[in-house]
């Protein structure tokens, strides 16, 4: 199937949530977008497995990137796309199709902005960290994804989201000692033992950090309990996994220093970990953006531009930029020491939903405010 990039943004979507592209599937979708993009004389375009990369070469003092990736989670009886009245129906429609018809809508039609422009479309988000398209470019090809300041084409509903929270895994293991569970006293209860990590979690009172200007909230949630070996056995081992969700205040060491202090006396085992990552929101890129997006652009009259810092602080007043409370991809560029923001037309609340789907109306607006922070 041939995709046409110059057609209009809610075109754009139906057309690339047609063409299926379950994590690990994504070739089909990538092999037309990659098509559609060498045809452009503007771009030069680099393939790296099913991510791609296209780049103008303009010259100009900045360079700022888009970025958003190709999969979806498994179909769930909602393909192929629907439309019904402003609304766009499909597996991908708001995670995050129509962000991605942005970002190739806006390559196609834009051979000259005001910033070179680097475009990424990757594979395997929505899957197992190691098979992340965008995690590989960062490790093997740095070069090509390096820039001023990254938007990321996550669903925010329209809304400017500044840097993630990092999210890391740690298991707590409370000891004990066996016996027949007739003579308990004979033992020691593990998962009675564990009573006290509970209580640790109970008694936790979240952080509320403001970064860069914007206030994250942090939680550290139980998500799995094990213990247990037998019905007439009193259990020598207890393990509770916990879930910390850290403002980008913290490192993943000072985060995890943190778990290790807060739950002395236990064994505590690091599992898994990602980095928080800076809003980054003073950039002057970053400050055009905000600009651009939140229905206050600049003033071409003005004797001089309005510092990004006051810039920052009237989208913040006025709930047009708001911390993100989770973790994206935003981290892969904030290691590269690029600042990036999540931005796009997409309800995050319907990602990944069976009803999922998208306001066409949403697609355009988006689209025009990101055209006219690069064209500026």
């Amino acid at each position: 199937m041939r995709l046409d990039l110059f057609s209009d943004v809610g075109a754009l979507t139906a057309a690339l949530v047609d063409i299926e592209s379950v994590s690990g599937n994504e070739k089909a979708l990538v092999d037309a977008i990659e098509e559609a993009l060498r045809a452009l004389p503007h771009l030069t375009v680099d393939r790296d497995g099913d991510s791609l990369v296209a780049r103008t070469t303009l010259g100009l003092p900045e360079r700022v990137i888009l970025a958003g990736h190709a999969d979806t989670v498994p179909v769930n009886g909602n393909l192929p796309s629907r439309i019904e009245g402003d609304l766009l129906w499909g597996c991908g429609t708001s995670d995050m199709k129509s962000g991605l018809a942005v970002l190739l809508h806006l390559a196609a039609t834009l051979p000259a902005p005001s910033r070179d422009v680097t475009y990424v479309v990757y594979e395997c988000e929505e899957v197992e960290e190691a098979r992340n398209g965008l995690k590989r470019l960062a490790r093997t090809r740095p070069e090509l994804i390096k820039g001023d300041f990254a938007v990321l084409m996550e669903p925010t509903y329209a809304t400017v989201e500044g840097g993630c929270q990092g999210t890391m895994r740690i298991e707590v293991t409370a000891r004990g000692e066996r016996a027949h569970s007739a003579r308990s006293w004979m033992g020691s209860n593990a998962i009675h033992n564990a009573a006290e990590i509970m209580e640790l979690l109970k008694a936790y009172e979240a952080s509320r950090p403001v970064v860069d200007g914007l206030e994250y909230h942090e939680g550290l949630n139980a998500v799995f309990i094990r213990g247990g070996i037998a019905g007439n056995v009193i259990p020598d081992e207890c393990v509770v996994t916990i879930n910390y969700r850290f403002a980008p205040d913290k490192s993943v060491a000072e985060a995890e220093a943190y778990l290790r202090d807060l739950f002395k006396g236990f064994e505590v085992k690091l599992v898994d970990c990602a980095p928080a990552a800076r809003p980054g929101l003073t950039h002057p890129a970053a400050a055009a953006f905000v600009e651009a997006t939140t229905g206050r652009p600049a003033d071409p009259g003005a004797e001089t531009p309005r510092a990004p810092q006051d810039v920052l602080a009237t989208a913040i007043e006025e709930g047009t930029v708001r911390a993100k409370l989770g973790w994206t991809d935003v981290a892969r560029f904030a290691e590269l020491g690029v600042p990036a923001v999540n931005y796009a037309p997409g309800d995050p609340l319907l990602a990944h939903k069976q009803d999922e789907h998208v306001e066409i109306s949403r697609i355009f607006a988006c689209e025009e405010r990101v055209r006219a922070w690069l064209t500026r």
